[in-house]
């Protein structure tokens, strides 16, 4: 049990880590909702294929909100991290970034990278 709560808090620290480096500001609320996001998807990767219909109602039951209200917050704080983020952290987890004339990633590619490169470090 104590091995659980501590694996669960290195994987939330790793992602708030990853997430900090990708320049989302911890005091936006999309921040949360997307960290939150991403741990719910490193645990079960279909979320990700649809997070309209099964992970944004979770994380709006969660925090008392709607789910309109976590898609633009994440959304949100997506837009703020590829235009003021690390470039080269975005080539890096990405393969692309805004210096190359890309277009953002969607919230759920958003998602299901970072969720993806947590489960190959092996924080899951």
């Amino acid at each position: 049990m104590l091995a659980e709560k501590r694996s669960a808090l290195e994987t939330e620290r790793y992602v708030s880590g990853l997430m900090l480096e990708l320049g989302i500001p911890a005091h936006l609320r999309g921040y949360y909702y997307l960290r939150e996001a991403v741990i719910l998807s490193v645990s079960d990767m279909e979320l990700v294929s649809s997070v309209t219909k099964l992970l944004y109602p979770v994380i709006a039951r969660r925090y008392k909100t709607t789910l309109q209200r976590v898609e633009r917050a994440i959304r949100n704080a997506i837009e703020v991290s590829w235009e003021r983020g690390n470039p080269e952290m975005f080539e890096e987890l990405f393969g692309f970034s805004r210096l190359t004339g890309s277009a953002r990633p969607t919230n759920s590619e958003y998602i299901a990278r970072i969720a993806d490169r947590v489960r190959l470090d092996g924080m899951a």
